[in-house]
């Protein structure tokens, strides 16, 4: 938790002043200043958006930071191919209903064009960096907001809000500059960009009771259905044209729901009962199992997978 908001929470812990932020509150009110800051600093700022749940709070805070303008930047997905139909039906309804623009990265256009090539475990996460940071320099994107949480991957601990990517968008924790209270150090090189974090210090249960709170609205499948699944390393997979079940794999209808969303290939469901807000709410405060620990079948290659995507320019 940074200074700024341990400062803010501590006076407010105990509803002692009539003046107190509630946690909710103060973790809302860091990130429309980090928001705010951003679009003031920056000239060409962009909103990574995949229709999870994390990129869908942060819309919600910058068309509150902003609001009755429009929100002043464009969203930004990369889209594997290999992505749930529910979850890009749902970002299309949002970026149609708010008025937004979206730039669409398609991993399945290098793939096409022999830039990139499929891997032996048909994973298509880790081919979207390519896509993204040639995204990032062709359009001159100075600022990139990502959904990265604290509770997230342990590689999380060693950015700031403001995260300097060099001009071949890679990452050197070395680099990273000290942020004292909500003093952000934006200054980049030309052809650098910064990846900005408003949701730093919120844990995945806080997304969810901001979630209820605002009465945002999800993609259906993070709530609890029906679905056909098959196992692979110890994960629930959707069944699907994107490469399972393979042989030796069957097929069965479970009853389950997803912690987080992403390309088919890695992201695992959890079995759940869990069909409301609340429900998934009483869920998660009762998991020992971190979100990405539970369903992320890439995060499982490594100690230090995700610090190494990373280093390469990965979100």
């Amino acid at each position: 938790m940074t200074p700024a908001l341990d400062a803010v929470t501590a006076a407010g812990g105990g509803g002692e002043s009539p003046y107190a932020l509630s946690h909710p509150d103060a973790l809302e009110s860091e990130a429309v200043h980090i928001l705010r800051e951003v679009a003031g600093e920056f000239d060409n700022p962009v909103l990574l958006f995949s229709g999870g749940k994390d990129s869908i709070v942060m819309l919600h805070l910058a068309l509150k930071a902003f609001t009755p303008a429009p929100v002043p930047f464009a969203l930004l997905h990369v889209d594997t191919g290999h992505n749930f139909p529910e979850v890009l039906a749902f970002r299309d309804r949002v970026v149609a209903e708010h008025g937004l623009r979206l730039h669409v990265a398609l991993v399945q256009d290098y793939i096409d064009r022999g830039v990139l090539k499929e891997r032996p475990d048909g994973t298509r996460n880790p081919l979207q960096t390519r896509p993204l940071t040639d995204t990032i320099q062709r359009e001159r994107f100075d600022a990139v907001f990502g959904g990265g949480r604290r509770d997230e991957e342990k590689a999380r601990a060693k950015e700031r809000v403001f995260s300097l990517r060099d001009e071949f968008s890679q990452w050197d924790p070395r680099r990273q500059r000290p942020e004292l209270w909500n003093l952000y150090n934006g200054r980049h090189l030309p052809r650098e960009h910064v990846r900005v974090f408003p949701l730093s210090n919120w844990t995945e249960l806080d997304v969810w009771q901001y979630i209820a709170r605002e009465r945002i609205e999800l993609p259906a499948i993070y709530f609890a259905h029906e679905r056909e699944v098959f196992q692979r390393h110890h994960m629930w997979l959707t069944a699907g044209p994107w490469g399972g079940p393979e042989e030796g794999e069957r097929a069965e209808k479970r009853r389950v729901r997803y912690r987080t969303v992403g390309d088919m290939s890695c992201t695992g469901a959890v079995d759940s009962d869990a069909d409301t807000i609340d429900k998934v709410i009483t869920e998660i405060a009762a998991s020992r199992l971190t979100e990405r620990g539970a369903t992320r079948a890439d995060d499982k290659l490594s100690e230090a997978a995700m610090e190494d995507r990373k280093r390469e320019g990965y979100f």
